[in-house]
């Protein structure tokens, strides 16, 4: 215990990630903070007094916080910051049309963060999430192995969830793997993908496969378009509070994420998404997984179309 975890916004996707964060029962403190004034406090409210229920010591501190930096030093010296501030997507949207607003959003929470606690890992989470997790870096001025972004996480997830239910099998005797960005350029690694231990070709047609892949890459937009108001946040939040806990628990477990990548697949200088390892400094290392000549050509489009965007980012 004595970790403290700072989820910054408590719209849907901050508040569940946080009520998963204290139920964990790993940290001493999570701290909830919004820009609505109120808001964040009577979540917290909330969720302590569902301690004895669901019986977890952790306890959880609202703050609002101001666009000056305002109420911010209620995430002092935190261990772990997710930001999930910035607007979600309505229907129709791709996460790219929300470069401009959730820019500005994520640059004034990453330059709060590093004021205040200049030793957390940060974990990114608003969209578009690769060029977020870009800016968040630059903002913060951390090094790069203490920024990283939620993305494979979910999209080997509902990949995994689209299988099993194809198959009528358990989703855990199902394994996938997606690398590359979140969203257009997501690769998914067919190769690494198994049943059981049996490779997902042997019992899927490439066809059906492709079909799978298409709903996994389209997976946030789904959700959108049934929503019609904001966007997925159950299985988002159980990503991103697990990463936490990885880095809390120094656990060293492997998961796929957005992370800055220095020469692994002979591609340098850019976020992308990857397996790695995560402890308590955030990425020890990206692990290369064994890639087929096809998939690692795809990988590297994905790096070159997220490069690009990256590229963008720097200046707004």
């Amino acid at each position: 215990m004595g970790k403290k975890v700072t989820v910054v916004g408590a719209g849907f996707y901050g508040s569940t990630t946080a009520q998963r964060l204290a139920e964990y029962d790993v940290f001493e403190t999570v701290v909830l903070t919004d820009i609505i004034e109120g808001k964040p406090e009577g979540l917290a409210l909330d969720m302590n007094q569902s301690r004895p229920i669901e019986g977890f010591e952790t306890k959880v501190v609202g703050a609002t916080t101001g666009t000056g930096g305002e109420g911010y030093e209620a995430i002092a010296d935190s261990d772990i910051v997710v930001i999930t501030a910035g607007l979600p997507r309505k229907p129709g949207m791709s996460r790219m049309d929300l470069l401009g607003v959730n820019a500005k959003i994520v640059r004034g929470v990453a330059e709060q963060v590093a004021k205040y606690a200049p030793n957390a890992v940060v974990i990114v989470v608003s969209n578009p999430l690769d060029e977020m997790t870009a800016l968040a870096q630059i903002a913060t001025q951390f090094p790069r192995n203490r920024v990283l972004g939620q993305a494979g996480m979910l999209d080997t997830a509902r990949f995994t969830h689209f299988v099993a239910e194809e198959l009528g099998v358990p989703v855990k005797s199902v394994r996938t793997l997606t690398l590359g960005s979140h969203g257009d350029t997501m690769v998914p690694v067919p190769s690494q993908c198994t049943v059981d231990g049996k490779p997902l070709s042997d019992l899927l047609s490439a066809d059906k496969i492709e079909e799978l892949v298409v709903r996994t890459r389209n997976g946030g937009a789904e959700v959108v378009a049934l929503l019609k108001t904001g966007s997925a946040y159950y299985a988002p939040s159980a990503a991103a509070a697990r990463m936490a806990k990885a880095v809390a628990e120094d656990s060293g477990a492997v998961m796929p994420v957005c992370a800055w990548v220095d020469g692994e697949y002979g591609i340098s200088g850019v976020y992308l998404g990857v397996e790695a390892e995560i402890g308590a400094g955030g990425i020890r290392k990206v692990v290369e997984t064994n890639l087929t000549d096809a998939e690692l050509a795809e990988l590297k489009v994905a790096a070159e179309a997220v490069r690009a965007k990256q590229a963008d980012v720097a200046n707004l």
